[in-house]
C-alpha cells in the first residue's frame, strides 16, 4: 500500500526597495516593491507528488553503455541523445582523459564549429564563440546552471572546476533561446561534473616548460543517498614570454541527496585568477595585468514521478580589476588615472517542470534574473561611492541594475520514425524598453531507415547586450546605453549516419541576424562605438565522422578511433563602410583531425591536429594567416595510475588567434594521476 505524501516548501522571500544606492531597476517599472519567491509561488501550489504510481520514461536513460542513450539537455524536458533532432556534440570523460591538453578552453578548440580565442592560456582567459557568432553570443553552463556573465563575454569561462573534474560535456550548436533563455544566441555550452561514483580520492600533479606548475585533488564520498565530490586546483608559470604569467586557482563542492519526496542537488565553487595579460586589450601598453574572483552557487530540487519539478536558485559574482599599465604609479602617463574595478552579482530563480502523456512530452516553466554592476566605468552615477571589496582606498562610483522574466513551454512527441520538439520562449527586458517578446522554435527528425536520419530546425533568439557594451568609456571607445537587443532568425537541416563503428552527420545552416552589436567606426581615426548593425548574416556547413575500427572488425587493432571535423562558415553584412571590431572576425575554415592508438601494451598515445582558416585583419594592415597545429599526448594506464606526457603546438608553429597576441610555441609537460578507492 503506498501513502500519499503532501508538503509545501517555505520559499525563502526577500524584498527589495533599493540597491547600489539607486532605486532598483524592476521596481522604477512597477513603481512598487516587489516580493520575488526565490523557487517562485508557482513551486508552493502544485509541487505535491501525490501521483506516487510509476511511470517509465523511455528517454531518460543510463549513458553507461551507449551514447546513443545518454540524456543531454536540447530541450526543455529530458532527452535521448539518440532522439534530439538537432546537433549536440557530447565530449564525454574517456575523450577528455585521451584528449592532449590541459585546460578546457584547450579541450573545446576541437570541438565542432567551436571558435576558441585564447588571450591567455592554460585556460586562464579566452573568447568562445559557436557557428561564426562573437563571444557574447554563447551561453555557457554549469551543471545545467546558467553562469554568464553580463559585463563581459571574456569573463564567461571563469569556472570554478578545472578539465580534471569534467564528467562530460555537451555543446548545442545553433540557438537555445526557446531552452535556456536569452544569450544562448549562436549556441550553448553546459560543462557537467558528477558527485556519484565510488568513494575514492583522485590527485593528479603535472608540470611542465615555463615553470608550469598543475596540481589537482578530488574526492567522492558516496554514503547510499548522499553522495559528494570536492576538487581543489591550483595552475602557475612564470609565462610563455614577458608579461605571460599567471597564478590561478580553483575550488569546488557538489553534493546530490536522494530523498523520498526527490533529490536535492547543492553545487558551490570559487576561482581565483591572477595573469600578465600582455596586449590583451591593446598593443600599444603590453604591460597590462587583470586579477578576477568568481564566486558561484546553486541549488536544485527535483521531484514528481508524474508531473516532474525542478526549481532551483543560482548566484554568481565575479569581481574584476584590469590593469592598464602593471608598474609602479609613478611611470604611468598623465591620462591614466588608475586601474579598472567592477564587480557583479547574478541572482537567478527558475522553475522547470515537465510531463509525460500518450499525446508527447509536455514542459513549461518561468525564470526570473536580476543583473547587476558596481564599477568605477560602467553604469550610471551613484549618489554615494561604494569602497570596493578587498581594494583599499578604491570606490566603485557607478551601478547599474536590470531583471529579465522569461516564461517557456515546449511539446515534444515521439513516434517510431518521426520525433517533433515545438516551443517558445516570451521574454521581458526592465531596462531596454523592449516589452514583452515571444520566440518560438520547432526542431524534427524523420529516420529513414534505422541507421540513416534527416532533420531540420527553425528558430529565433535574442542576445541582450552586456554592460561593456553599454556603458564602457576611454580615450579610444564609447559604449552606447541606447543599444537594443541582438536578435536572429535561423534555419538549419542535416542527416546522421549510425552504423557500426561509425557515427557521422553532414549539415548547413543560415542565421539571419538584426540588429547585431559590435565595436565599429568609420575611419582608423574615429573612436571604436557600440552600434545595432543594420543586418548580418551568416551561412555555414559541418561535416563530422568518428570511426572505431575495433568495432568494426571485432578485434584488437593499432588504430582505437579516428575523429574528423570540418566546419565553414561565411558572414555578410549589410550596405555599410564601418570596420567591424568583433564581428566579422570570424574562422572560414576549421579542420579537426583526432587519432587514438595503441603503442604497447599499456602504452598508448592520441594526436589532436588541427587547421584554421580566418577571416578578419589581425592589425590594420595586415590579414590573419591560416596555420595547422599538432598536439600529442602520451600515455601508460593502469586501472589506478596513469603517467602521460604532453607536446602542444608540437611543430612550434607561429600563429595568432587575437591580433597581436602571439600564441605559445612548442610547450611539453609530464603528470602522474592515481587514483585511491575505498570500495
Amino acid at each position: 500500500m503506498k501513502k500519499n505524501i503532501r508538503f509545501i516548501h517555505q520559499a525563502e522571500v526577500f524584498t527589495f526597495k533599493r540597491w547600489g544606492g539607486k532605486a532598483y531597476s524592476l521596481f522604477n517599472a512597477v513603481k512598487r516593491p516587489v516580493r520575488i519567491g526565490v523557487l517562485l509561488a508557482v513551486y508552493t501550489t502544485v509541487a505535491q507528488p501525490e501521483f506516487v504510481f510509476a511511470q517509465t520514461d523511455s528517454t531518460k536513460v543510463s549513458m553507461e553503455y551507449n551514447l546513443d542513450e545518454v540524456e543531454v539537455s536540447a530541450q526543455r524536458a529530458p532527452v535521448a541523445f539518440s532522439q534530439v533532432a538537432r546537433i549536440v556534440s557530447v565530449i564525454s570523460r574517456e575523450e577528455i582523459e585521451a584528449a592532449p591538453v590541459q585546460s578546457i578552453q584547450e579541450l573545446l578548440e576541437y570541438a565542432l564549429s567551436v571558435d576558441v580565442r585564447q588571450r591567455g592560456v592554460q585556460g586562464v582567459q579566452a573568447d568562445i564563440s559557436v557557428r561564426g557568432g562573437s563571444f557574447d553570443q554563447t551561453l555557457i553552463l554549469l551543471n545545467g546552471i546558467n553562469i554568464s556573465d553580463p559585463q563581459t563575454g571574456h569573463h564567461a569561462l571563469n569556472l570554478p572546476v578545472s578539465l580534471k573534474n569534467i564528467q562530460r560535456i555537451e555543446i548545442l550548436e545553433g540557438p537555445a533561446a526557446r531552452i535556456f533563455g536569452p544569450n544562448a544566441f549562436s549556441g550553448a555550452i553546459n560543462i557537467i561534473t558528477s558527485s556519484e561514483g565510488n568513494t575514492r580520492i583522485n590527485l593528479d600533479v603535472s608540470g611542465g616548460q615555463h615553470k608550469l606548475s598543475d596540481v589537482n585533488v578530488s574526492g567522492n564520498l558516496n554514503t547510499g543517498a548522499w553522495n559528494q565530490f570536492m576538487a581543489f586546483n591550483r595552475m602557475s608559470s612564470d609565462g610563455y614570454i614577458d608579461n605571460t604569467d599567471f597564478k590561478t586557482w580553483n575550488a569546488f563542492y557538489q553534493t546530490k541527496l536522494n530523498t523520498r519526496p526527490g533529490t536535492l542537488d547543492f553545487q558551490f565553487g570559487r576561482t581565483n585568477k591572477a595573469f600578465g595579460a600582455n596586449s590583451f586589450y591593446t598593443a600599444k601598453y603590453p604591460n597590462q595585468f587583470e586579477e578576477t574572483k568568481t564566486t558561484f552557487a546553486s541549488l536544485k530540487f527535483e521531484t514528481g514521478e508524474k508531473i516532474h519539478l525542478v526549481p532551483s536558485v543560482y548566484w554568481r559574482r565575479n569581481q574584476d580589476r584590469f590593469e592598464l599599465f602593471r608598474s609602479d604609479p609613478s611611470t604611468w602617463p598623465t591620462f591614466y588615472k588608475g586601474h579598472n574595478y567592477h564587480l557583479t552579482d547574478v541572482f537567478g530563480s527558475n522553475l522547470n517542470a515537465w510531463f509525460a502523456s500518450r499525446f508527447g512530452k509536455t514542459a513549461f516553466g518561468a525564470e526570473i534574473r536580476t543583473e547587476n554592476v558596481w564599477s568605477n566605468v560602467l553604469g550610471e552615477a551613484l549618489t554615494t561611492p561604494i569602497e570596493v571589496p578587498g581594494e583599499s582606498g578604491k570606490f566603485f562610483t557607478k551601478s547599474y541594475s536590470r531583471t529579465t522574466i522569461s516564461y517557456f513551454t515546449e511539446h515534444s512527441v515521439y513516434l517510431k520514425k518521426l520525433t517533433i520538439s515545438a516551443g517558445a520562449m516570451t521574454n521581458w527586458i526592465s531596462d531596454l524598453g523592449f516589452g514583452w517578446n515571444i520566440y518560438p522554435g520547432l526542431d524534427a527528425s524523420y529516420a529513414l531507415t534505422d541507421h540513416f536520419k534527416i532533420y531540420g530546425s527553425f528558430s529565433t533568439s535574442l542576445r541582450m547586450p552586456t554592460f561593456t557594451n553599454l556603458f564602457y568609456n576611454d580615450p579610444t571607445h564609447n559604449g552606447n546605453p541606447d543599444l537594443k537587443p541582438e536578435k536572429s532568425v535561423n534555419y538549419e537541416g542535416g542527416l546522421k549516419l549510425t552504423l557500426k563503428g561509425f557515427s557521422g552527420h553532414a549539415e548547413s545552416y543560415y542565421r539571419k541576424g538584426k540588429d547585431l552589436i559590435d565595436w565599429v567606426r568609420e575611419k582608423e581615426t574615429d573612436k571604436w562605438q557600440t552600434l545595432n548593425l543594420t543586418r548580418i548574416n551568416t551561412t555555414g556547413i559541418e561535416f563530422s565522422g568518428n570511426f572505431f575500427p575495433e568495432k568494426i572488425w571485432n578485434k584488437d587493432v593499432f588504430l582505437t578511433k579516428l575523429g574528423i571535423n570540418y566546419s565553414y562558415s561565411k558572414l555578410s553584412k549589410g550596405e555599410n563602410n564601418f570596420f567591424s571590431y568583433y564581428l566579422l572576425d570570424n574562422l572560414k575554415h576549421k579542420l579537426d583531425l583526432e587519432i587514438n592508438h595503441k603503442i604497447w601494451n599499456k602504452l598508448k598515445a592520441s594526436w589532436r591536429i588541427s587547421y584554421q582558416d580566418r577571416n578578419g585583419m589581425r592589425t590594420s594592415s595586415e590579414s590573419y594567416e591560416p596555420f595547422w597545429l599538432v598536439n600529442a599526448r602520451i600515455m601508460w594506464k593502469s586501472p589506478s595510475t596513469e603517467f602521460y606526457a604532453m607536446a602542444a603546438n608540437l611543430f612550434d608553429t607561429r600563429y595568432f588567434d587575437i591580433e597581436t597576441i602571439a600564441q605559445p610555441g612548442r610547450w611539453i609537460s609530464f603528470g602522474i594521476s592515481h587514483q585511491i578507492r575505498f570500495k
